[in-house]
């Protein structure tokens, strides 16, 4: 096998899957020390859409799907595509055979820097894709790449096996060693945050730590209120 394919890494556990899956994209960011975020050019191709699973990355060239195809052969039920495309969007990368395919043979979810094409089928598919828009012309297969290896996708390192969650927000990824520790603060926040929610139907609009911010950012004096 080439030196430019990595088949064998250890991914996030399935159950560890399933337990981080059911958290918003935002609360994970936010557990994660707010960082992990993909660029915001990266959106659902439908809102409703979310996929999570572990990482099978693949760096292409530009406007060029073949190795793309290659990771589908390779992949594991339960992967999700993550894919390098340099952000490019004069072609699309995929279209509706090769998410047919993904889709056929588990793949979770697609999530490309760059552009795909079909998107109506795709929404009828109700596949989950997310990418930097969409273009008709379809792309070259002839370009090698790799798969398997470190990538930077929207702006964040992701390596193979890391943990991807994404929705209607946007896409964050969790390295996989460090995913076990943040499920615990993850439930939290989503417990505090639905506290505050209750607070502000109550009547307590205003957050606790806003005056002393405020202060502390030099906009009050000390002694001062809003």
């Amino acid at each position: 096998m080439s030196q430019d394919i990595i088949r064998d890494f250890e991914r996030v556990s399935t159950e560890l899957v399933k337990q981080a899956e059911e958290f918003q994209a935002a609360i994970l960011a936010d557990v994660a020390g707010r960082r992990g975020a993909m660029h915001g050019r990266i959106q659902a191709l439908r809102p409703r859409m979310k996929v999570a699973g572990p990482a099978l990355t693949v760096e292409v060239r530009p406007g060029d799907n073949l190795m793309i195809h290659a990771a589908i052969a390779l992949a594991k039920p339960g992967d999700v595509l993550v894919i390098d495309g340099k952000a490019d969007q004069t072609s699309a990368l995929m279209g509706t055979i090769m998410m047919t395919a993904c889709r056929h043979l588990g793949i979770a979810g697609v999530i490309v820097d760059g552009a795909v094409r079909d998107s109506l089928e795709i929404d009828e598919m109700d596949f989950p894709v997310f990418s930097v828009g969409t273009n008709p012309n379809g792309p070259t297969k002839s370009i090698g790449g790799r798969i398997g290896h470190p990538i930077s996708c929207g702006g964040v390192t992701v390596n193979a096996g890391d943990f991807v969650l994404a929705d209607a927000d946007g896409i964050v990824v969790v390295e996989r060693a460090k995913l076990p520790g943040l499920i615990p603060a993850a439930h939290k926040k989503v417990e505090d945050e639905a506290n505050r929610i209750a607070q502000i139907k109550q009547g307590k609009t205003a957050a606790s730590w806003l005056v002393s911010s405020l202060r502390a950012a030099g906009v009050l004096k000390e002694g001062e209120e809003l």
